[in-house]
């Protein structure tokens, strides 16, 4: 019976104990480990954010994971060894015939100075959680979203969290005594897709929401309330909203496995130098976005290899470098962009129009999961 070990239960980790356990049940024995006690969907943290639903409805525990096959232990890892292919967490050794690593970035706001004084992190679920009850006292004045750090999850999140808190002041008769600012340090919103980058700047004319690309934040000052740039340009704020610092988890750090910050892996197996270790998401350097759509596509392929091996067959499965986001645009209207990302080659990418017809199609993106997964329904607003 293979043994397979995977640590991390977000977008990878789910879809690679779903997918071995529908192929192979209980012929292989999979752990899963996360410290959490649930999941919560990356742009259901918005959702909550904006009050368009509860903290409560988007999480998704993962004690409803009853599946054949899979064993899921909520634990903290203290070590990994990816030669012998374990890990020490606190409850236990784990060891497997195969190890993979799916355990995302951890962000990091004490990274940029004056931002846990002063700013909101609200990449994580408790800090968008906080930030709605931030921005459900507020009265008006400047906001500024703002990148302190490159590489970071979700590169359309901060262009449709400005296009929501448009949304969210209008309707609260307050976006006439606000201003709204979005700090990014890439030279448009979605470099990969040009359309989607034009229309998001559209939005954000149409909008009156300033635009500062090729811009770091690299500090705030609280005293003062303003972002510093790298440059040494300035803009005051009331409330910031922080896109902050990632890294690897420290246990992935401390581990070897790292180089340059990032676990390498071969761009189209996700195998690390490591016989038998993969690494899938964003805790790899396999040079797409860091976003879980594209983790969840990486684990489809470390899956079909695994079930080859299982049935002792050879594995053609590949990655391809392509996922699908989808991009708030408010006024309940969704757009879709699809961009592929391949080793050597300029990144390409399609893109649909907003519209409602695509808030749908979001929707149903988040039930299949949660029916994958866990068994559940999503809730969306």
């Amino acid at each position: 019976m293979m043994r397979v070990l995977v640590l991390g239960a977000g977008f990878g980790g789910l879809e690679l104990t779903t997918r071995l356990s529908e192929e192979l049940g209980g012929a292989a024995d999979v752990v899963l480990i996360d410290k959490a006690d649930g999941f919560v969907m990356g742009f259901s943290k918005l959702d909550v954010m904006f009050g368009r639903t509860k903290a409560d409805a988007v999480r998704h525990p993962y004690a409803d994971i009853v599946r054949p096959g899979v064993r899921f232990v909520q634990s903290t890892i203290r070590s990994i060894d990816p030669v012998g292919r374990s890990v020490e967490t606190d409850a236990g050794r784990f060891e497997g015939d195969v190890l993979v690593v799916a355990l995302g970035a951890d962000i990091h706001p004490e990274a940029t100075p004056g931002l846990t004084e002063a700013g909101l992190d609200f990449y994580t679920p408790a800090g968008a959680f906080a930030a709605r009850d931030v921005l459900d006292s507020f009265r008006g004045g400047r906001v500024v979203i703002g990148v302190t750090s490159t590489p970071f999850k979700c590169p359309p999140a901060p262009s449709e969290t400005a296009l929501m808190l448009h949304d969210f002041l209008t309707e609260r008769g307050l976006r006439e005594r606000s201003e709204i600012s979005l700090v990014m340090p890439l030279g448009s919103p979605i470099p990969p897709s040009p359309e989607a980058s034009r229309a998001l700047l559209a939005a954000f004319a149409q909008r009156g929401i300033g635009w500062y690309p090729n811009r770091l934040v690299r500090r705030l000052d609280p005293e003062r309330g303003v972002a510093v740039f790298a440059d040494g340009e300035e803009l005051a704020f009331d409330v910031f909203l922080a896109i902050p610092t990632h890294r690897v988890p420290a246990v992935v750090a401390e581990s070897g496995m790292c180089v340059d910050g990032w676990i390498p892996v071969d761009p189209l197996t996700l195998q690390t130098r490591y016989p038998d270790v993969y690494a899938v998401g964003d805790v790899t350097s396999v040079g797409t976005p860091k976003a879980g759509v594209f983790s969840e596509r990486q684990a489809g392929v470390v899956a079909d290899r695994l079930i080859a091996r299982h049935h002792e067959q050879t594995a053609t499965s590949t990655y391809d470098g392509t996922g699908v986001c989808y991009i708030e645009f408010g006024h309940r209207s969704v757009a879709r962009v699809e961009v592929t990302f391949r080793s050597g080659q300029r990144p390409t990418g399609s893109f649909e129009d907003a519209s409602e017809l695509l808030l749908q199609d979001k929707a149903d993106f988040g039930s299949t999961r949660a029916r994958r997964w866990f068994g559940t329904e999503w809730v969306g607003y």
